[in-house]
């Protein structure tokens, strides 16, 4: 494929490309491009807004480059900085190695693992003297550039604590470039002074500056703030079909042309075309919902646990029907009282919530049923039956036994 064909395809969905005409050229000289992307392992589980980056490495791999994947597990243990209001919590080593472990299996949904170089950037950071850090790191970054950075400007002004480490992080990320010679680094829109900060360590070393593609940050399923597992509002690459197809059939009709342009492959002119059969209500959004969930969760976990999410789906909330397979929760007969028990009490004990408050506050807004009767009293000590369906919000549902 010619240079600016490869040109079209990888810088399609970008934000930025710093610069177009440097990765051109580097497309034109080199038959194959040294492409970085790298992921801290703060949390154990990769979510949709990962795959975004996850789906461009994709496609330079497709192309014929080469990818490196570079696993965090000593820059996790200081954390990212970016986008961060205040400091984020450090992370032990046992933490960070803990949550590496299924990373490989989640990045495999998407790139092809073995085609790719997998780093670890601890092989050269845990050996690094505190003189190397020195002259490598910290010498190479004056105080006022790094204010100059919008998330440590707001914290500086505020009067908010910046410590040292978060100080290196730019510096760290960028050194991991240098060491494996990036051509590219691809990343959302808040790594881009990190990926700056590369190329700069990059031309004070001699190498050619790596070329800097940002991609869009995907907004969680409350369509407000970014994806996060912190927050609540993600969809997890190891969420079972069911979970990931009922949570994305939980997001506004605005947000789903969204996650239809960035989650899957379909061409701008389809969706515009689909865009325009909603608008002249030809067509129902219900429907283009579905196929997206559909799609997203056969990406994951194949045709055939799509097709069954979706089938589910349909039986529960389009025909009100149970779902086909009910946990059951076992409450010991000595926990009742005269067969009854605190409503609150029984959500807890399901382990379907986490703690009293939350329970509270599910009944407060109309979220639990039993046997589909609305329970709105959170003081309210409930008969308890052997076989009575439970059901909290949308998806969570549970089947009551009577234990010893």
């Amino acid at each position: 494929m010619s240079p600016e064909k490869q040109l079209e395809i990888l810088t399609r969905g970008c934000v930025e490309v710093i610069t177009e005409e440097e990765l051109l050229e580097r497309l034109r000289g080199k038959q194959h491009l040294t492409v970085k992307y790298g992921a801290d392992p703060s949390a154990p589980d990769l979510h949709l807004g990962h795959s975004i980056p996850l789906r461009k490495l994709r496609q330079f791999q497709e192309l014929g480059h080469k990818v490196v994947f570079i696993i965090g597990d000593f820059t996790a243990m200081i954390g990212d900085p970016s986008g961060m209001s205040q400091t984020r919590k450090q992370l032990s080593r046992e933490e960070v190695e803990k949550n590496a472990q299924t990373y490989l299996h989640q990045v495999g949904k998407i790139l092809d693992v073995e085609k790719a170089e997998i780093i670890f950037n601890s092989q050269w950071f845990s050996r690094m003297s505190l003189e190397e850090a020195l002259n490598s790191l910290a010498s190479k970054y004056t105080l006022a550039r790094m204010l100059e950075r919008e998330d440590f400007a707001t914290r500086f002004k505020e009067g908010k604590p910046i410590y040292i480490h978060e100080l290196l992080y730019p510096l760290m990320q960028g050194y991991d470039s240098l060491m494996i010679s990036a051509d590219v680094e691809i990343g959302g829109t808040d790594q881009k002074f990190n990926m700056l900060v590369g190329r700069e360590l990059q031309t004070e070393s001699g190498q050619k500056p790596q070329v800097v593609m940002t991609l869009p940050l995907l907004e969680g399923l409350d369509g407000i703030a970014k994806m996060s597992k912190s927050l609540g509002n993600y969809v997890g690459l190891t969420d079972s079909p069911k979970e990931m197809f009922g949570k994305l059939m939980s997001i506004s009709d605005d947000l789903m042309w969204r996650y239809l342009q960035l989650l899957t492959d379909t061409p701008p002119e389809k969706a515009n075309l689909l865009r325009k059969r909603v608008s002249e209500e030809k067509l129902n959004p219900m429907e283009i919902k579905m196929n997206l969930a559909y799609q997203i969760v056969a990406t994951y976990h194949g045709e055939r646990k799509a097709s069954q999410a979706r089938d589910e789906f349909e039986k529960v909330f389009r025909r009100g029907e149970l779902p086909s397979h009910l946990e059951e929760v076992v409450i010991p007969k000595n926990y009742l009282k005269d067969g009854k028990l605190w409503i609150v009490k029984l959500l807890v004990l399901s382990g379907f919530v986490n703690g009293t408050r939350e329970a509270k506050r599910l009944i407060s807004q109309g979220a639990v049923k039993i046997n589909k009767q609305q329970i709105s009293n959170g003081d309210l000590d409930v008969d308890v039956e052997e076989g009575m369906i439970v059901q909290i919000g949308k998806r969570k549902f549970f089947k009551v036994l009577i234990g010893d």
